[in-house]
């Protein structure tokens, strides 16, 4: 098991090594969307912000792997 985490986080440090800018991106992206969702009636999902804090947290890890790498 524990094998398997550190093959998956090598790799995961392999492929965003050579895209730094990929997880901001994404989290921005997910910011945006969650801004034009929440004028729209998608329920819980339009109230709740969550793509607006999971974009928040991906921004931020994005910055720091990419800093780390």
């Amino acid at each position: 098991m524990l094998k398997r985490l550190n093959a998956l986080l090598d790799a995961a440090s392999e492929f965003f090594a050579h895209r730094k800018g990929l997880l901001p991106l994404i989290g921005i992206g997910c910011v945006f969307l969650d801004f034009i969702i929440q004028f729209l009636p998608f329920g819980w999902l339009s109230s709740s912000n969550l793509l607006e804090h999971i974009g928040i947290i991906m921004i931020g890890i994005g910055f720091m792997l990419a800093w780390a790498l």
